[in-house]
């Protein structure tokens, strides 16, 4: 695919990813990675960037790196709603992947079984990316959620959190399905981070049960540029008391849109250890949360 002028074209991941120090239990679940093939699967015009090629072969090779044996592959925004880039990837390796799909609102309960079929485990609903915002609005979502209920999925939400509390309340409500969010709740350390009112909302749903939470792309919210990112781990604390029987961790691989110092992925690993530094609580948040979330036996 050639690209547009006028689309960035993103970094490529650190090519030599080290082993992190960090001890991962077996079963443990990076729950959030995107794939990217333009030559097999081509992006839509309506996007925010061009990712360079990164493959499921590479992300199953950098799990293998990081001593991490499950994952799930998430619809990126520059895909749309064609779904065959994760479904691919998760349908190749049943025992190691699942999927997080981009849906519209007709799609069929035939259509979802047979996504089912292939791995797929939720949907996901992009506020941020442009493309990735497939309904009229969030309240379209919720006849989609209906549909999703009897499979046991799960809404992803990529939203930043303290936009709109009062709406992301009454949406989780009412689509009746778990609800996850990623990037710690994606404010930013600049926009107050941890001290932000509507963060501080979103620490209370947590703690109603109304949402997940993904520690992911902590690169997306800080302030600082380059690892460790400090100015994230009062985030990480606050999500991980609130709930930390519904948060998750993600290497948000391959990075996409991240053009500041590419992280190493086995060091971004490496922070779980300070933000969780209770090795049951953390076995938790790499193994059994995915577990059920996810589907994974």
């Amino acid at each position: 695919m050639a690209p547009d002028e006028k689309i960035p074209v993103c970094l490529g991941p650190d090519p030599s990813p080290r082993r992190p120090a960090l001890r991962l239990p077996e079963g443990a679940c990076d729950a959030h990675a995107h794939v990217f093939d333009a030559a097999r699967y081509p992006y839509q015009a309506a996007r925010g960037y061009t990712p360079p090629d990164n493959g499921v072969d590479q992300l199953l090779a950098l799990h293998d790196v990081l001593g991490v044996s499950r994952g799930v592959v998430v619809q990126a925004s520059v895909h749309g709603t064609d779904n065959r880039a994760v479904l691919d990837a998760a349908s190749a390796h049943p025992g190691r992947l699942r999927a997080v799909v981009a849906v519209g609102e007709d799609v069929t309960e035939a259509e979802l079984r047979s996504m089912h079929a292939k791995g797929a485990r939720g949907i996901r609903v992009n506020l941020v990316d442009k493309g990735g915002m497939p309904f009229r609005s969030l309240a379209a979502l919720g006849s989609v959620a209906a549909r999703i209920r009897a499979l046991g999925w799960h809404v992803e939400l990529l939203v930043h959190v303290e936009d709109d509390p009062t709406a992301l309340r009454d949406l989780a409500r009412a689509v009746r399905v778990p609800v996850s969010v990623g990037h710690v709740g994606y404010t930013k350390v600049a926009r107050g981070g941890a001290t932000h009112p509507g963060f501080r909302e979103f620490l209370a749903m947590l703690r109603d049960g109304l949402f997940w939470v993904k520690l992911t792309g902590h690169y997306r919210i800080s302030a600082e540029a380059t690892l460790p990112y400090g100015d994230v781990t009062e985030m990480a604390h606050r999500v991980v008391e609130a709930a930390p029987e519904r948060v998750l961790w993600g290497s948000d691989w391959p990075h996409v849109a991240q053009y500041r110092a590419m992280p190493n992925d086995g060091a971004l690993l490496d922070l779980l250890a300070e933000w969780v530094p209770d090795g049951a609580r953390r076995d938790a948040i790499l193994r059994d949360n995915p577990a059920r979330l996810y589907g994974f036996g």
